[in-house]
């Protein structure tokens, strides 16, 4: 991730320091499986836990010569070991019963941070449409003026589809992270299902009812799923933001710094920089979507055709999301609401509320809802050209069809 836009959280978790810590985690986990079951002398994995360092830049140095990294990773800690120690480290397991694992510990990881922020952007959110509940707003369709609405109601429709994706992501954390420790092809081959019972015990996590050697992928796609609703709804959000801080507009506008500036040469800009970028942000996220689906089409059991793609799109999707979870709710909290403008924004013929208007002769006047329609139509039609108050053009319309006006 590029440091303009790195969450030092999300980037510690992702880091090769951390991930071969997981990685060690998982080994340690499967060494303390194998002496409950008496396959290993017991206190194995203590004393491996005592002496084994994890060392990126051995692990770099192995990879090289053997071009494998869970053999260079496993490599490592072995050499740290006596050759009695060493013996049951990675016993019966492949690499992606490592790599999987791991993998799925990161994410948990990860969203641990996520949802935490995600939580202080729904709170952020919803006090600002608590706030604005009373301030009476245009409210808009295909962009024209419709009918008043509440600005907080507005914005409440956000707050509800950020809400989903927080559920889908706290539902994905607790089903849809899994462990394996299944073997070559995973058929149980080496380790039994009563072992990786064990495993999944000590790590945490549920395991993975049927893995294929490894875990299968369209969990992976659910995942980048919620994230690019997400980022759907983030940038619906955003356009709408930067919106209403049209010039010809100008209900609404992002906080502005003392010192902050808008423009290299025409100073009195004040420009919806965080909504622009955080669209920006959005179509980075839902363009992982389609890596996602990619990867879950695999040769046979497997192959490692989806692991140089995730190994950019897991970590930088979860980043990014954190980044746009944090600026947004910055951006949030920030929010100046220009209420003398907002009620400038009213037209002056009031011919704003013709829904209203129509039911209301509906409901008094026998006539068919097609005639009352054209009436109201044309009523506000003719308001709107002459700059007149609609509801004397409502009058007029009423008396050249010889309708009587229902009594008010």
């Amino acid at each position: 991730m590029i440091e303009r836009y790195e969450v030092k959280e999300i980037s510690a978790i992702w880091s090769d320091q951390n991930k071969f810590k997981k990685y060690l985690d998982y080994e340690l986990a499967l060494l303390s499986a194998l002496e409950k079951h008496s396959i290993c002398e017991e206190g194995l994995s203590i004393k491996i836990r005592k002496k084994a360092k994890v060392q990126p830049t051995r692990i770099s140095e192995i990879e090289k010569q053997v071009r494998h990294d869970v053999i260079a990773f496993c490599s490592s800690i072995t050499e740290q070991l006596t050759e009695d120690e060493a013996r049951f480290f990675h016993y019966g397991v492949t690499s992606s019963d490592v790599i999987d694992s791991s993998i799925n510990m990161l994410i948990d990881q990860s969203l641990s941070t996520i949802l935490d922020d995600y939580k202080n952007l729904l709170k952020s959110l919803y006090n600002f449409c608590d706030q604005t509940k009373t301030t009476l707003t245009m409210g808009r369709s295909h962009g024209i003026n419709a009918e008043p609405m509440s600005l907080g109601q507005k914005f409440l429709g956000h707050y509800c589809e950020f809400y989903r994706r927080y559920r889908e992501l706290m539902e994905y954390k607790d089903k849809d992270i899994t462990i394996q420790c299944s073997g070559a092809v995973g058929n149980y081959t080496v380790i039994k299902p009563e072992i990786e019972q064990t495993v999944s015990e000590i790590l945490g996590l549920p395991i993975e009812p049927v893995s294929t050697q490894i875990i299968p992928r369209d969990r992976y796609i659910k995942l980048m799923g919620i994230l690019s609703s997400f980022a759907s709804g983030l940038d619906r959000l955003c356009i709408e933001l930067r919106h209403l801080q049209h010039s010809n507009i100008a209900e609404i506008s992002e906080g502005f710094g003392n010192k902050q500036k808008g423009s290299s040469t025409m100073p009195h800009k004040k420009n919806p920089i965080s909504g622009e970028n955080l669209s920006g942000i959005s179509r980075l996220i839902k363009s992982y979507y389609q890596v996602a689906l990619e990867n879950n089409n695999l040769w046979h059991e497997r192959d490692i055709s989806h692991s140089s793609s995730e190994r950019f799109i897991l970590p930088d999707s979860l980043g990014l999301t954190c980044y746009a979870l944090r600026r947004l709710n910055t951006t949030i909290q920030g929010l100046v609401v220009h209420h003398e403008q907002i009620e400038k924004n009213f037209p002056a013929n009031k011919n704003y509320l013709s829904s209203f208007a129509l039911h209301s002769l509906l409901t008094n006047l026998p006539n068919r809802r097609e005639e009352l329609y054209e009436v109201v139509q044309q009523a506000a039609f003719q308001a709107h050209q002459e700059n007149a108050l609609f509801s004397n053009c409502l009058e007029k319309q009423l008396e050249l069809r010889k309708i009587n006006a229902p009594r008010q």
